[in-house]
């Protein structure tokens, strides 16, 4: 049965699979189909989710948290614990266990610099402390399973956080570690937005892609994205166009063997 954990040391001995989701929702729309697709192999699976904290009940949020709480449909001093509940609902239909960090999502870490969609998506603000805390976390999870393959986003939309993410992650593209980084849905079905990122990073010399094939999983990864209620609206519109726009995208990858495919890409 999949669990969540909170300390690294109530994690299980070995995982095959450790994927990095600056958010709670980033694995599951961007990798849902390889995770059901590794757990039914036998290969556990965990998601680490980056922006899990929450702020005390009594803050005073921004104007612009507010406006994302409402679009969410989501209390404002409970918006975090029921998005936790939509991940590990989704994440039980994937197989996959979920790791969760104490990192503050950027709308509450820095609500004087991410004001907008526009800073959300645009430059890291100067002095954000999230990257010194992903760092050690990272490390970390690095030292307790080294065999483990760690796959990180690209960066793909610019989101600040996913941004993050990608620079602490690539710090370890060198090294003895396998690390592989996913592309990140919605935003990479934007037409452009991969290539804008890819020549941002380094460009397609650098990186080499990987499609894997999810025909058996791509239900299951639909399913598993509608618990995720309060960011349908947000990120689709409603349920119908959330399932047609994952599986257009993943037929648009077209695996070398099947029709449907997620990819994730590797630095030379």
């Amino acid at each position: 049965m999949p669990h969540h954990d909170t300390s690294l040391d109530d994690l299980a001995a070995t995982y095959d699979h450790i994927y990095l989701s600056p958010h709670l929702d980033d694995a599951a729309l961007s990798c849902g189909g390889s995770i059901a697709r590794f757990v039914a192999s036998g290969q556990p699976v965990l998601v680490v989710t980056i922006c899990a904290g929450s702020l005390p009940v009594e803050h005073e949020f921004s104007a612009f948290a507010q406006q994302l709480h409402h679009q969410w449909e989501l209390p404002p001093a409970e918006s975090v614990r029921l998005r936790i509940h939509e991940d590990m609902a989704a994440l039980e239909t994937l197989g996959a266990d979920c790791y969760l960090l104490d990192g503050l999502d950027a709308i509450y870490r820095m609500p004087d610099a991410y004001v907008d969609d526009a800073t959300l998506f645009g430059e890291i603000a100067p002095g954000d402390p999230l990257a010194d805390v992903l760092r050690r976390q990272i490390s970390a999870l690095v030292a307790r399973y080294p065999t483990a393959i760690f796959y990180a986003p690209l960066g793909v939309g610019q989101h600040v956080d996913h941004q993050m993410t990608y620079n602490v992650a690539a710090e370890y593209a060198h090294g003895e570690l396998s690390i592989a980084f996913y592309e990140d849905f919605p935003y990479v079905a934007v037409a452009g937005a991969l290539e804008r990122r890819l020549a941002q990073i380094g460009g397609v010399e650098i990186f080499v892609p990987s499609v894997t094939d999810i025909d058996v999983t791509l239900a299951r990864k639909i399913s598993a994205v509608e618990s995720y209620r309060s960011q349908i609206r947000t990120l689709f519109g409603d349920r119908e166009t959330m399932a047609t726009s994952i599986t257009a995208y993943a037929e648009g990858l077209r695996p070398e063997l099947g029709t449907y495919g997620e990819r994730i890409w590797m630095k030379q």
